[in-house]
């Protein structure tokens, strides 16, 4: 398969069985003013967000199929699935560790907590050759770990009243 080496994410082998892996995307924007790409579409590095990576099984029960999110609960979107040490999981589900919220691997879906029935938000992905690409085109791989901010946004309570 002739993907682009630039959308290579990680080997499927780094790709935790229990966990997930963290990486960073950016929205790619309309952007006519450049001919850096062939789509007219340019990186916008302003707009980088964090994603994760988790493996799903295949109907034969392997671990070789992966799921893409971006890395924030619905319940509250500032809070991150992945903190940076991978997301936990509980029975093939992640769990948001200040919600207690559980969404399905390879959906998405809530199944429990807060935002139940809400779908995390998902990226376009393919494993081909061992290896997992982005191909969703309307972001851009930046590179893996997370976003380096000043803002500690996720802290270990929300109590809503």
């Amino acid at each position: 398969m002739g993907i682009d080496a630039e959308r290579r994410i990680a080997a499927l082998s780094e790709v935790p069985t229990n966990s997930t892996l963290l990486f960073r995307v950016a929205e790619r924007t309309p952007d006519r003013s450049t001919e850096s790409a062939s789509d007219g579409r340019t990186n916008a590095p302003e707009s980088a967000q964090e994603a994760i990576l988790v493996t799903t099984a295949a109907d034969s029960g392997e671990r070789s199929e992966v799921a893409c999110w971006l890395n924030f609960c619905q319940h509250f979107t500032h809070i991150k699935l992945d903190k940076g040490s991978g997301a936990a999981m509980r029975n093939d589900e992640l769990v948001c560790e200040n919600h207690g919220a559980y969404f399905e691997a390879d959906s998405g879906l809530c199944t429990y907590g807060p935002c139940e029935g809400a779908t995390l938000a998902a990226l376009d992905v393919t494993v081909a050759d061992g290896a997992v690409y982005l191909t969703d085109d309307d972001y851009e791989f930046v590179g893996r770990g997370p976003v380096e901010t000043d803002d500690d946004l996720t802290s270990t309570s929300n109590v809503e009243f």
